[in-house]
């Protein structure tokens, strides 16, 4: 098992550490995520966010859906060289 998991941390790329740039792109992506959630066709079924026009698990489901783009974006930028 253990010699498993020595060949998988070998293949495993370096990640950024956390910077203002890295959460630039996160928070981006995000807000990205939640400006696509007002193309869903019920986006205001459920409890409402107070402040928005969107329901708490559309906004939690934009805020999940934007950090997985996010994470993968910065991962990209890192893998290439760019960050």
């Amino acid at each position: 098992m253990s010699s498993i998991l020595l060949a998988a941390t070998a293949a495993v790329p370096p990640t950024p550490e956390w910077s203002p740039k890295v959460a630039l792109i996160i928070s981006i992506s995000c807000l990205v995520a939640v400006l696509l959630t007002f193309r869903i066709e019920k986006p205001k079924v459920g409890p409402k966010m107070p402040g928005l026009p969107l329901s708490v698990p559309a906004f939690v489901a934009a805020m999940a859906f934007g950090h997985v783009i996010g994470v993968a974006i910065v991962l990209g930028l890192t893998n290439i060289g760019s960050i």
